[in-house]
């Protein structure tokens, strides 16, 4: 099981789908997008995983790989490969398949109720979880449903938090990957972000970890294990 990671920011982590991926022996291949490594030409790699970051699906100027990336995840899903897109990375499978990208309209930050779809509850991947869950997000914008897409799962803020082309390429538009371990990683590192984002995010944050994030992380992992069984 050969599976490519792209990342787009410098600070970015697996998480839970890393955990998986361990889990199933799996050689991972990290592709630093954003430093200006060349993408893979998805041949070699039995799956795709782009996570997110802090610039936006049509940030063309600054990130120039963006248009390529989102070929890419095209291709390979069209290929039957599994290609998992996880914030930015939703936002980039969106537009790979022509849907469009809207930018500031759907700011969430912190843990938030996500509700699936009678899709999403037949579904390979999310009908794992039995019920409605909880995860951490940290988006302003979203995307509309592309043609062709099934939506899995929705919530107040963004009708499209989830959605499937073909068998097995996802678009995520929450952080499932982030354990609580993985949201303290980014309090440490971005600490003036998130307070101005979410005042008292820093004070509050022991006691909502402790309220959502048991949670949270077991709902991600059952999500990651499910996706990487469809490699």
């Amino acid at each position: 099981m050969r599976v490519a990671v792209i990342d787009n920011t410098e600070v970015s982590s697996l998480g839970q789908v890393g955990v998986a991926l361990r889990e199933a022996d799996a050689e991972i291949q990290v592709f630093r997008a954003w430093a200006g490594e060349a993408l893979p030409d998805g041949s070699y790699h039995d799956a795709l995983v782009v996570l997110g970051g802090e610039q936006d699906a049509l940030a063309d100027e600054t990130h120039p790989y963006l248009p390529d990336l989102a070929r890419l995840m095209r291709r390979m899903g069209q290929a039957d490969k599994a290609v998992l897109g996880i914030c930015l990375g939703s936002q980039l499978m969106a537009r790979a398949w022509g849907a469009e990208n809207r930018l500031g309209s759907a700011p969430e930050f912190g843990w938030h109720a996500i509700r699936l779809t009678e899709a999403g509850r037949a579904d390979p991947v999310l009908s794992v979880l039995k019920h409605d869950f909880i995860s951490f997000q940290w988006h302003r914008d979203t995307f509309t449903l592309p043609p062709g897409a099934v939506r899995l799962a929705a919530n107040e803020a963004a009708p499209n938090q989830c959605f499937r082309m073909g068998r097995a390429s996802y678009a995520m538009q929450f952080h499932f990957e982030a354990s609580r371990e993985v949201v303290e990683i980014w309090n440490r590192d971005f600490p003036a972000t998130v307070e101005r984002i979410r005042p008292g995010w820093l004070a509050d944050f022991p006691r909502l970890a402790a309220e959502s994030g048991p949670e949270a992380d077991a709902a991600g992992l059952a999500i990651a294990r499910a996706w990487v069984s469809l490699i």
